[in-house]
């Protein structure tokens, strides 16, 4: 099931390779972080930031989707050059940033993630624990939370470890998705399994509409591998009324 979810999202894969193994003299920093800001390519493109760690990268639009690079964001949108600096703040720690802009969301520089002992300890306690803590930085890109890895272990979906909650926060998988995907038609127990399904599309309408089609407690699996051969509820329900009228 991880291959169809990794293979559903190439920016996850750049995330998780944050996870990577850091020299930091202090076990508390990470300073081999470099960012680099491009304005928007198009109409409707969003200015982004690209935070790089070693040899992975992870691309943030300034959409609104991340409020907490809000601060971020104002500095990068000064027109004047010169030097500028931002701090991103999250509970799993603060991202601090100095360089240099060229002009409006065009510039370049460097960054010092400090983690947060407190947010550590909260991870520990529910066993998500990472063995890297560049995996910490990975958490703050893509906004993995206490609250989202209790929500999830509330909708009987517990992530087993720091991937598994850093892959659920990068796509998106909210505790509301995964209520809005259970039916009569899928057996969903794992986080995995509702990652493959965010990753290939599968929301609680698709779900719903098999279980119409006469579908039952069908595996995560069936369910993907169904979306991925374009097998729709309204397909489904043709094939059994051309399969009745046929006896």
């Amino acid at each position: 099931m991880k291959a169809l979810f990794f293979a559903g999202g190439t920016a996850l894969l750049s995330i998780l390779a944050c996870s990577a193994p850091s020299a930091a003299a202090d076990p508390l920093v990470l300073t081999d972080v470099r960012w680099v800001a491009e304005p928007s390519s198009g109409k409707k493109d969003a200015p982004r930031i690209r935070i790089q760690h070693r040899k992975s990268s992870s691309d943030q639009s300034f959409d609104g989707s991340r409020p907490y690079f809000a601060g971020a964001e104002a500095a990068l949108r000064r027109t004047t050059p010169g030097p500028v600096s931002f701090r991103v703040a999250h509970d799993a720690g603060t991202l601090s940033c100095t360089g240099t802009l060229t002009r409006a969301f065009e510039g370049q520089g460097e960054c010092r993630f400090t983690s947060d002992p407190a947010f550590e300890r909260q991870l520990a306690e529910r066993g998500l624990a990472p063995d890297q803590r560049s995996s910490l930085l990975a958490m703050l890109l893509v906004d993995a939370s206490i609250e989202l890895a209790d929500g999830l272990t509330r909708e009987g979906v517990r992530p087993k470890d720091a991937d598994d909650l850093i892959a659920a926060a990068a796509l998106d998988v909210r505790p509301e998705y995964v209520r809005d995907l259970k039916s009569e038609a899928l057996v969903l127990t794992d986080v995995e399994d509702a990652i493959a399904c965010k990753a290939l599309g599968v929301d609680g309408a698709y779900v719903r509409g098999l279980a119409a089609a006469g579908y039952r407690k069908l595996s995560a699996d069936e369910v993907v591998g169904m979306k991925a051969m374009g097998v729709t509820g309204e397909y489904a329900q043709a094939m059994n009324r051309a399969a009745g009228g046929a006896k």
